[in-house]
């Protein structure tokens, strides 16, 4: 199975740098989308069906034009999970699941925490959505978990690791996604690539992706049940539809 996470910084935008082509060449079985930035009804979703995507499930914010995350699927799943029922977080779509016989793929956007209020929301929701995935465990043990995490992990993760008091690196956030990946997890790309530089995200100031002054805060998480299922995880940094470039996760089910 290859899944492939990208958040898109609005999909509409995506679509007219010519996203739907690239879709097809890089042709994943399961697609998950973050900051669509899109209502389902401002789409024109036959243009997600005739690139091979039948089943497709959006969960936006309710503000227009913000956040929101989508699944685009070759194969019907036997279940759909539209958030995560913690109302704090909900409201701006942030979480979508799909469920198929021997995995299940949540597409998760975390907050930036670009101001003091908004730092105090992606904290709360850091420790929910810690507490919901690893309840999820209990009852789906083969569970993958892609998005934008908006955190560096390690020092290899970001060009500068001296920006310690920004937000995406501070310690609080990387000690954070150091216990939920303690909690049960794998971040499948520095699994199978212990000393590999490449980043996800790069700022659209001072010409920061011709520079490759980036950040990696994009991650395709499994639980260790598929640590032996993971064939390949590497970054698509040739595909330039965002500030963010997709993720590719191919399991060997």
């Amino acid at each position: 199975m290859k899944i492939i996470s990208y958040n898109v910084n609005g999909i509409r935008a995506a679509l007219n740098k010519g996203f739907i082509d690239w879709l097809k060449s890089a042709n994943p079985d399961v697609v998950c989308l973050q900051e669509i930035k899109a209502m389902e009804e401002q789409l024109d979703l036959t243009l997600f069906e005739e690139a091979g995507y039948k089943y497709h499930y959006w969960y936006s914010a309710q503000k227009k034009g913000y956040s929101g995350v989508a699944i685009l699927s070759k194969t019907k799943p036997n279940h759909v999970a539209y958030g995560t029922g913690i109302e704090t977080m909900d409201f701006e779509g942030r979480n979508l699941r799909v469920d198929f016989d021997n995995v299940s793929i949540m597409s998760m956007y975390l907050p930036s925490g670009t101001n003091l209020d908004r730092l105090d929301f992606k904290l709360n929701y850091m420790a929910e959505i810690q507490d919901y995935v690893t309840n999820l465990h209990e009852t789906i043990p083969n569970l993958v978990v892609c998005g934008d995490y908006n955190i560096c992990h390690e020092a290899i993760d970001i060009h500068n690791p001296k920006m310690k008091n920004v937000s995406g690196f501070l310690p609080v956030e990387r000690e954070w996604i150091g216990g939920f990946i303690d909690s049960g997890l794998i971040d499948s790309f520095r699994f199978l690539n212990p000393d590999r530089v490449e980043y996800t995200w790069w700022s659209y100031r001072a010409n920061a992706r011709a520079n490759n002054k980036g950040w990696r805060i994009d991650y395709a998480m499994v639980t260790k049940p598929l640590q032996d299922k993971i064939k390949r995880s590497v970054i698509l940094t040739e595909a330039k539809h965002s500030d963010h470039c997709p993720i590719l996760l191919e399991l060997d089910l």
